[in-house]
């Protein structure tokens, strides 16, 4: 196997004068400590622990051997800056944390015409990036780290059920109109529950409240690989999921410049995971067939991970893709 040749860096941006990010970065070292990965980074590293794991070598942000092999191909898992900042000459891998909409830059592959293909993270996803980018669009999803999120992190039942609350846009909304009336029926069933809001908890937070709960209740409105609900599954902890479908939502996109449908909170799943409702007008009949299903041990979250989305088997296809790519470029050549 040839070894690859992966490149991630964190966007960063100068403030107030040119060149400023760097007295910045080591500044925010200083007070804030040693940054915490965010999505896209994990991205980059589950992918080489994956590899690893395969025993299959790469170089990291190796730019000088890039620069010295312009022929090989390169894969860029994180932003686009690299693309426009480095000028490289090598065929381009790029994703799977690319831009969110491909009106971002739609000349992409006329701009740029080493790169070869762009990766994102699911097939709704894909399917949005298609009239854009047409048969150079594959979906890729990134690992779930399944050593860490398992089973045995389980301790004594403390709750119920375990709310995410991952809404990202018109919270106060749906606090009224679905995750109150959520708690509501909970509470008329003397079910338990606490609540985790996305973005307001440290990260050991997470395994922490699921391993004193039974299952878990996922609110967002559609996820591009949804890493996170991964994680919960990958304990073994059966999700009752808020599939809304319809339109993507983001509000700098929808509705004026992308009207797309349709959308999922759970891009990667079946049965064994759990059950969806699309509103709260079907919460009440699903919770009740949820947990039927759940005290006759109906659902194998974990099962569903490990055939689908361990680091070997996601690594391992990233691999079948850059080998794929490096393939068709030689014969183009």
């Amino acid at each position: 196997m040839k070894t690859l040749n992966l490149f991630y860096e964190e966007p960063e941006n100068d403030r107030w004068i040119k060149y400023d990010r760097y007295p910045r970065k080591i500044i925010r070292r200083i007070f804030r400590g040693k940054a915490k990965p965010g999505g896209v980074m994990l991205i980059a590293l589950q992918l080489m622990k994956g590899l690893d794991e395969l025993g299959i070598p790469y170089r990291f942000n190796d730019y000088k051997y890039a620069k010295k092999h312009p022929t090989e191909l390169i894969g860029i898992v994180g932003k686009p800056q690299l693309i426009f900042e480095k000028r490289f000459k090598n065929p381009i891998l790029f994703g799977a944390g690319v831009y969110s909409h491909p009106i971002e830059c739609p000349d992409l592959f006329e701009f740029y015409p080493n790169v070869k293909k762009i990766l994102v993270p699911g097939n709704w996803i894909k399917e949005m990036f298609e009239p854009y980018y047409k048969h150079k669009v594959l979906a890729w999803p990134a690992g779930i780290d399944t050593a860490k999120w398992n089973p045995s992190i389980k301790k004594q039942k403390e709750y119920d059920f375990l709310i995410y609350d991952k809404i990202r846009w018109k919270h106060d909304e749906f606090e009224t109109s679905l995750i109150q009336p959520i708690v509501n029926e909970l509470e008329r069933l003397k079910l338990t529950y606490t609540i985790l809001k996305y973005g307001s908890y440290q990260p050991n937070e997470l395994m922490e409240k699921l391993a004193v709960s039974l299952s878990a209740i996922f609110l967002c409105e559609h996820e591009t690989q949804g890493q996170a609900y991964q994680q919960i599954l990958s304990t073994n902890t059966p999700i009752l999921a808020w599939d809304r479908g319809g339109y993507w939502q983001d509000p700098y996109y929808f509705p004026n410049k992308v009207k797309y449908k349709p959308v999922s909170s759970v891009p990667y799943w079946d049965e064994r995971c759990g059950l969806k409702f699309e509103d709260i007008s079907n919460f009440s009949d699903t919770l009740e067939t949820f947990i039927y299903q759940l005290k006759r041990k109906d659902f194998k979250p974990r099962d569903y991970i490990l055939e689908h989305l361990t680091l070997s088997i996601c690594a391992n296809k990233y691999v079948e893709i850059y080998t794929k790519t490096t393939d068709e470029n030689s014969s183009n050549r």
